[in-house]
C-alpha cells in the first residue's frame, strides 16, 4: 500500500503522506482532478516523470484506492486513469498547498506547467469579493485542449469541454496563459502582440483575471 517507505507513525498526517508523499504522486492527483486521461495524456502533463516512475506512482495509487484504472466503451475501448471518490478528496488539499506555495519567493514562474495545474490555480486563485459579481462563461482552448470556465455568484466552476454559448473563448498556450494570471502580463497587450486570441467580450476577459489578485511573497532569507 502506497509507496516503499513509511514513516510508522500512527499521525494521520504522516499516513497521508505514507500515501501520497512519494514524488510525482500528488501531481498524478492533480492532473486527474478534472476527469480520466489515458497514461500518454498523462506523460503530456508530466514531461519530467519518466515513464517508469509514472507507472510506479500509479501501481502504487491504485493499490492505495486513490485511483483506479478501466476500459472505456466503444467508440474508444481504451484504458484510462482516474480517481476514485476518496482520491478526488486531495483536491481541497492540492489547492491549500498551491496557496501556500504561491508565497515563497523561490518559484520559477517561467517553468512549464500543464493545463491542469493551470485551472487549479485558476480555482484557487479567483477571489469571489475582487470579481465584484462576475458573471460570465468562458472556453479556454490549449491546442487541442479545450476547457469550460463559468463564474457566477462568487463562484468559480471549472471543467474540461467546450462550452456552448461562451461570453468569451481565449486562445493561448499554457506559459502565456499563466503570464495574464500572474499579472505579469496584460490581455489587451497579449492581444496586441498576438500571444493570445481572444472572441467575444474581452472586457469580461479582463475582469477574470482581476479577480486572480496575486499575494505578497514571504521575505527570501538573507543569504
Amino acid at each position: 500500500m502506497g509507496g516503499t517507505r513509511n514513516y510508522g507513525d500512527a499521525c494521520a498526517a504522516a499516513h497521508a503522506l505514507d500515501l501520497v508523499g512519494e514524488r510525482w504522486a500528488l501531481l498524478v492527483v492533480r492532473e486527474l482532478l478534472l476527469g480520466p486521461k489515458r497514461f500518454s495524456d498523462l506523460r503530456a502533463g508530466l514531461p519530467n516523470a519518466g515513464p517508469n516512475r509514472l507507472s510506479q506512482r500509479l501501481r502504487e495509487l491504485e493499490e492505495s484506492g486513490i485511483v483506479r484504472r478501466r476500459k472505456l466503451g466503444p467508440p474508444g475501448r481504451f484504458w484510462v486513469y482516474e480517481l476514485t471518490e476518496w482520491g478526488r478528496q486531495l483536491q481541497p488539499v492540492l489547492m491549500h498547498l498551491g496557496h501556500w506555495g504561491r508565497l515563497s519567493p523561490f518559484r520559477d514562474l517561467d517553468a512549464g506547467i500543464s493545463v491542469d495545474a493551470l485551472m487549479l490555480a485558476l480555482q484557487g486563485d479567483f477571489d469571489a469579493e475582487a470579481s465584484g459579481g462576475l458573471t460570465a462563461t468562458y472556453g479556454l482552448v490549449f491546442g487541442d485542449d479545450h476547457i469550460t470556465v463559468r463564474v457566477s455568484g462568487g463562484r468559480i466552476d471549472v471543467a474540461r469541454g467546450e462550452p456552448s454559448a461562451p461570453d468569451a473563448t481565449v486562445t493561448a498556450d499554457t506559459r502565456t496563459f499563466a503570464g495574464l494570471m500572474t499579472g505579469k502580463l496584460g490581455v489587451q497587450e497579449a492581444v496586441s502582440a498576438g500571444q493570445v486570441t481572444v472572441s467575444g467580450d474581452l472586457a469580461a476577459v479582463g475582469r477574470l483575471f482581476a479577480s486572480l489578485p496575486r499575494p505578497r511573497t514571504v521575505a527570501a532569507p538573507p543569504a
